[in-house]
Protein backbone atom coordinates (compact mmCIF):
# COMPACT_ATOMS: atom_id res chain seq x y z
CA UNK A 1 0.00 0.00 0.00
CA UNK A 2 3.05 2.53 0.59
CA UNK A 3 3.95 2.45 -2.55
CA UNK A 4 0.51 2.90 -4.03
CA UNK A 5 -0.11 6.17 -2.35
CA UNK A 6 3.12 7.31 -3.87
CA UNK A 7 1.26 7.61 -7.44
CA UNK A 8 -0.06 10.57 -8.66
CA UNK A 9 -3.52 11.45 -8.10
CA UNK A 10 -4.09 11.25 -11.67
CA UNK A 11 -2.79 7.44 -11.79
CA UNK A 12 -4.77 6.49 -8.62
CA UNK A 13 -7.80 7.45 -9.91
CA UNK A 14 -7.31 6.19 -13.23
CA UNK A 15 -6.82 2.48 -10.99
CA UNK A 16 -9.33 3.17 -8.84
CA UNK A 17 -12.01 3.56 -12.05
CA UNK A 18 -10.63 0.68 -13.35
CA UNK A 19 -12.22 -1.67 -10.83
CA UNK A 20 -15.85 -1.23 -9.16
CA UNK A 21 -18.14 0.90 -7.92
CA UNK A 22 -17.55 -1.70 -4.45
CA UNK A 23 -14.48 -1.43 -4.79
CA UNK A 24 -14.14 2.46 -5.40
CA UNK A 25 -16.35 2.48 -1.99
CA UNK A 26 -14.06 0.22 0.24
CA UNK A 27 -10.87 2.99 -1.28
CA UNK A 28 -12.78 5.34 0.40
CA UNK A 29 -12.56 4.37 3.90
CA UNK A 30 -8.77 3.31 3.54
CA UNK A 31 -7.61 7.09 4.63
CA UNK A 32 -8.87 10.54 3.86
CA UNK A 33 -6.91 10.87 1.02
CA UNK A 34 -7.96 7.91 -0.74
CA UNK A 35 -11.43 9.56 -0.35
CA UNK A 36 -11.64 12.14 -2.19
CA UNK A 37 -9.88 10.37 -4.94
CA UNK A 38 -12.31 7.56 -4.71
CA UNK A 39 -15.69 9.42 -4.61
CA UNK A 40 -14.50 11.77 -7.33
CA UNK A 41 -16.10 12.83 -10.42
CA UNK A 42 -13.39 11.44 -12.78
CA UNK A 43 -13.93 7.73 -11.12
CA UNK A 44 -17.57 7.59 -10.71
CA UNK A 45 -18.34 9.02 -14.18
CA UNK A 46 -16.75 5.82 -15.54
CA UNK A 47 -19.12 3.62 -13.74
CA UNK A 48 -22.14 5.27 -15.73
CA UNK A 49 -22.83 4.56 -18.52
CA UNK A 50 -21.07 6.41 -21.43
CA UNK A 51 -24.86 7.59 -22.72
CA UNK A 52 -26.33 8.75 -19.24
CA UNK A 53 -26.61 12.40 -20.21
CA UNK A 54 -28.99 11.56 -22.97
CA UNK A 55 -31.09 8.92 -20.68
CA UNK A 56 -31.28 11.26 -17.77
CA UNK A 57 -32.15 14.61 -20.21
CA UNK A 58 -35.40 12.17 -21.00
CA UNK A 59 -36.58 12.33 -17.70
CA UNK A 60 -39.66 12.93 -16.39
CA UNK A 61 -38.95 14.88 -13.64
CA UNK A 62 -35.62 16.57 -13.67
CA UNK A 63 -32.35 15.02 -11.98
CA UNK A 64 -30.24 16.87 -9.58
CA UNK A 65 -26.96 16.10 -8.37
CA UNK A 66 -24.09 17.41 -6.88
CA UNK A 67 -21.72 14.89 -7.56
CA UNK A 68 -21.32 11.46 -10.39
CA UNK A 69 -21.41 9.51 -7.04
CA UNK A 70 -24.56 10.86 -6.10
CA UNK A 71 -26.21 10.53 -9.62
CA UNK A 72 -24.69 6.73 -9.58
CA UNK A 73 -26.64 5.99 -6.11
CA UNK A 74 -29.38 7.37 -6.66
CA UNK A 75 -30.26 6.02 -9.79
CA UNK A 76 -29.01 2.11 -8.30
CA UNK A 77 -31.85 3.59 -5.36
CA UNK A 78 -34.49 5.46 -7.13
CA UNK A 79 -35.27 4.28 -10.99
CA UNK A 80 -36.72 7.07 -13.03
CA UNK A 81 -39.28 7.40 -15.42
CA UNK A 82 -38.63 8.23 -18.77
CA UNK A 83 -40.37 8.41 -22.58
CA UNK A 84 -43.80 9.96 -20.89
CA UNK A 85 -44.07 8.03 -17.50
CA UNK A 86 -43.98 4.55 -19.32
CA UNK A 87 -40.82 3.18 -19.25
CA UNK A 88 -38.56 3.21 -15.98
CA UNK A 89 -34.30 3.43 -16.18
CA UNK A 90 -32.27 2.56 -13.13
CA UNK A 91 -28.35 0.47 -12.68
CA UNK A 92 -27.49 -2.39 -11.17
CA UNK A 93 -25.61 -1.01 -8.07
CA UNK A 94 -22.57 -3.59 -8.27
CA UNK A 95 -21.63 -2.87 -11.89
CA UNK A 96 -23.59 0.08 -13.47
CA UNK A 97 -25.54 -1.63 -16.41
CA UNK A 98 -28.94 -0.98 -17.07
CA UNK A 99 -32.09 -2.07 -16.20
CA UNK A 100 -35.18 -1.01 -17.68
CA UNK A 101 -38.64 -1.46 -16.40
CA UNK A 102 -41.46 -1.08 -19.66
CA UNK A 103 -44.66 -0.20 -17.75
CA UNK A 104 -47.93 -2.34 -18.20
CA UNK A 105 -49.17 0.64 -20.73
CA UNK A 106 -46.28 -0.22 -23.61
CA UNK A 107 -47.27 -4.27 -22.85
CA UNK A 108 -49.57 -5.93 -25.47
CA UNK A 109 -51.78 -7.28 -23.50
CA UNK A 110 -54.60 -9.82 -25.65
CA UNK A 111 -57.92 -7.78 -24.67
CA UNK A 112 -56.26 -5.45 -22.56
CA UNK A 113 -58.30 -2.54 -24.46
CA UNK A 114 -61.60 -4.52 -23.28
CA UNK A 115 -62.55 -3.30 -19.84
CA UNK A 116 -64.61 -6.34 -18.98
CA UNK A 117 -61.09 -8.58 -19.19
CA UNK A 118 -58.92 -5.89 -18.03
CA UNK A 119 -59.01 -2.44 -15.84
CA UNK A 120 -56.41 0.30 -15.77
CA UNK A 121 -56.10 1.61 -12.06
CA UNK A 122 -53.55 3.55 -10.01
CA UNK A 123 -52.12 1.89 -7.89
CA UNK A 124 -50.35 3.19 -4.30
CA UNK A 125 -46.58 1.40 -4.42
CA UNK A 126 -46.49 1.54 -8.29
CA UNK A 127 -43.73 3.75 -10.29
CA UNK A 128 -46.23 4.10 -12.73
CA UNK A 129 -49.24 6.31 -13.12
CA UNK A 130 -51.46 3.16 -14.30
CA UNK A 131 -51.42 -0.86 -14.00
CA UNK A 132 -52.92 -3.57 -15.59
CA UNK A 133 -55.94 -5.67 -13.03
CA UNK A 134 -57.31 -8.73 -14.89
CA UNK A 135 -60.45 -9.07 -14.36
CA UNK A 136 -61.29 -12.10 -16.30
CA UNK A 137 -59.94 -13.83 -19.76
CA UNK A 138 -59.79 -17.49 -21.10
CA UNK A 139 -56.89 -16.33 -23.07
CA UNK A 140 -53.50 -14.85 -21.05
CA UNK A 141 -51.08 -13.46 -23.60
CA UNK A 142 -48.73 -10.51 -22.07
CA UNK A 143 -45.50 -9.04 -24.08
CA UNK A 144 -42.69 -6.85 -23.68
CA UNK A 145 -40.66 -6.13 -25.86
CA UNK A 146 -37.27 -3.53 -25.65
CA UNK A 147 -34.42 -2.21 -28.22
CA UNK A 148 -31.41 -4.19 -27.34
CA UNK A 149 -29.07 -1.63 -28.52
CA UNK A 150 -30.52 0.31 -24.73
CA UNK A 151 -29.14 -2.33 -22.98
CA UNK A 152 -25.51 -2.84 -21.48
CA UNK A 153 -23.60 -4.76 -24.37
CA UNK A 154 -21.90 -8.01 -23.26
CA UNK A 155 -24.42 -8.85 -20.37
CA UNK A 156 -26.83 -11.43 -20.20
CA UNK A 157 -29.98 -10.50 -19.15
CA UNK A 158 -32.94 -11.50 -17.38
CA UNK A 159 -37.13 -10.65 -18.16
CA UNK A 160 -39.22 -10.25 -15.20
CA UNK A 161 -42.41 -9.48 -15.09
CA UNK A 162 -43.32 -7.67 -11.87
CA UNK A 163 -46.96 -8.19 -10.42
CA UNK A 164 -48.72 -8.71 -7.80
CA UNK A 165 -52.35 -10.99 -7.07
CA UNK A 166 -55.41 -10.21 -5.32
CA UNK A 167 -57.44 -11.06 -2.65
CA UNK A 168 -59.33 -12.68 -5.45
CA UNK A 169 -57.47 -15.07 -7.84
CA UNK A 170 -57.66 -17.84 -9.63
CA UNK A 171 -56.75 -20.05 -13.05
CA UNK A 172 -52.99 -18.51 -12.65
CA UNK A 173 -51.35 -21.87 -11.09
CA UNK A 174 -49.30 -22.56 -14.10
CA UNK A 175 -48.51 -20.55 -17.20
CA UNK A 176 -45.63 -20.23 -20.42
CA UNK A 177 -42.78 -17.84 -20.76
CA UNK A 178 -40.07 -17.45 -23.13
CA UNK A 179 -37.59 -14.99 -24.65
CA UNK A 180 -37.02 -14.10 -28.04
CA UNK A 181 -34.97 -12.13 -30.27
CA UNK A 182 -38.14 -10.76 -32.87
CA UNK A 183 -35.87 -10.63 -36.02
CA UNK A 184 -34.84 -14.27 -35.57
CA UNK A 185 -37.48 -16.25 -34.50
CA UNK A 186 -40.76 -17.19 -35.26
CA UNK A 187 -43.16 -16.85 -32.05
CA UNK A 188 -44.46 -20.27 -33.11
CA UNK A 189 -40.84 -21.70 -32.90
CA UNK A 190 -40.40 -20.05 -29.47
CA UNK A 191 -44.03 -21.16 -28.57
CA UNK A 192 -42.24 -24.96 -28.60
CA UNK A 193 -39.57 -23.59 -26.03
CA UNK A 194 -41.55 -22.14 -23.74
CA UNK A 195 -40.65 -22.82 -20.18
CA UNK A 196 -43.36 -23.42 -17.48
CA UNK A 197 -43.58 -20.71 -14.52
CA UNK A 198 -46.18 -20.47 -11.65
CA UNK A 199 -47.47 -17.15 -11.03
CA UNK A 200 -50.21 -18.54 -8.50
CA UNK A 201 -48.41 -21.12 -6.03
CA UNK A 202 -50.72 -23.90 -5.76
CA UNK A 203 -50.16 -24.92 -2.01
CA UNK A 204 -51.60 -28.32 -2.98
CA UNK A 205 -48.51 -29.08 -5.14
CA UNK A 206 -45.20 -28.02 -2.95
CA UNK A 207 -43.02 -29.85 -6.02
CA UNK A 208 -43.51 -27.34 -8.83
CA UNK A 209 -41.35 -27.61 -11.56
CA UNK A 210 -40.71 -24.29 -13.01
CA UNK A 211 -40.21 -20.42 -11.83
CA UNK A 212 -41.63 -19.48 -8.94
CA UNK A 213 -42.78 -15.83 -7.71
CA UNK A 214 -39.96 -14.25 -5.63
CA UNK A 215 -40.62 -11.24 -3.40
CA UNK A 216 -39.04 -7.53 -4.53
CA UNK A 217 -37.65 -4.84 -2.56
CA UNK A 218 -40.22 -2.73 -3.47
CA UNK A 219 -43.50 -4.91 -2.18
CA UNK A 220 -43.67 -6.45 -5.59
CA UNK A 221 -43.63 -9.75 -6.71
CA UNK A 222 -41.53 -10.91 -9.87
CA UNK A 223 -41.40 -14.02 -11.92
CA UNK A 224 -38.59 -15.00 -14.47
CA UNK A 225 -39.66 -15.39 -17.73
CA UNK A 226 -36.59 -15.77 -19.24
CA UNK A 227 -33.14 -14.43 -20.12
CA UNK A 228 -30.64 -13.84 -23.50
CA UNK A 229 -27.45 -12.39 -24.23
CA UNK A 230 -27.08 -8.82 -25.32
CA UNK A 231 -23.66 -8.95 -27.44
CA UNK A 232 -23.70 -5.90 -29.26
CA UNK A 233 -26.93 -4.62 -28.98
CA UNK A 234 -27.45 -5.11 -32.76
CA UNK A 235 -30.06 -7.90 -32.08
CA UNK A 236 -32.90 -5.99 -32.38
CA UNK A 237 -36.26 -6.46 -30.28
CA UNK A 238 -35.85 -8.77 -27.27
CA UNK A 239 -39.55 -9.71 -26.23
CA UNK A 240 -40.58 -11.33 -22.91
CA UNK A 241 -43.73 -13.03 -23.23
CA UNK A 242 -46.22 -14.41 -20.56
CA UNK A 243 -49.32 -17.12 -21.85
CA UNK A 244 -51.98 -19.31 -21.22
CA UNK A 245 -53.11 -20.41 -24.41
CA UNK A 246 -53.71 -24.19 -24.37
CA UNK A 247 -55.48 -24.73 -21.53
CA UNK A 248 -58.31 -22.46 -21.79
CA UNK A 249 -59.26 -22.00 -18.35
CA UNK A 250 -60.90 -18.96 -16.72
CA UNK A 251 -58.03 -16.51 -15.48
CA UNK A 252 -58.77 -13.32 -12.51
CA UNK A 253 -57.00 -11.15 -10.13
CA UNK A 254 -53.25 -10.69 -11.98
CA UNK A 255 -51.81 -7.31 -11.63
CA UNK A 256 -49.39 -6.03 -13.66
CA UNK A 257 -46.79 -3.10 -12.92
CA UNK A 258 -44.46 -4.27 -15.57
CA UNK A 259 -41.61 -6.26 -17.45
CA UNK A 260 -37.92 -5.61 -16.23
CA UNK A 261 -35.27 -5.90 -18.05
CA UNK A 262 -31.99 -6.59 -15.81
CA UNK A 263 -28.66 -8.38 -15.77
CA UNK A 264 -28.82 -11.59 -14.35
CA UNK A 265 -26.90 -11.64 -10.89
CA UNK A 266 -23.50 -12.53 -10.55
CA UNK A 267 -23.34 -12.35 -6.91
CA UNK A 268 -24.64 -14.39 -4.28
CA UNK A 269 -25.24 -11.56 -1.95
CA UNK A 270 -25.14 -7.71 -2.44
CA UNK A 271 -23.05 -5.45 -0.34
CA UNK A 272 -24.58 -1.99 0.12
CA UNK A 273 -22.71 0.80 -1.48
Amino acid sequence: MDSFTTLPEESVSEIISRTSPIDASRFAVISKGFNSLANSDTVWGRFLPSDYSQIISKSVYPMLYAAKKELYLSLCHSPILLDGGKLSFSLEKRSGKKCYMVGARELIISWGHVPEFWEWISYADSRFSEVAQLNFVWWLDIRGKIKTRMLSPHTTYGAYLVFKLAETCYGLQSADAVVRFVDVEADNDAEKRAGVVHPQQDNGSPCQSGQLPVRRSDGWLEIELGQFCNSQGDDGDAEARLMEIEVLSGKSGLIVEGIEFRPKAQFDSLERL
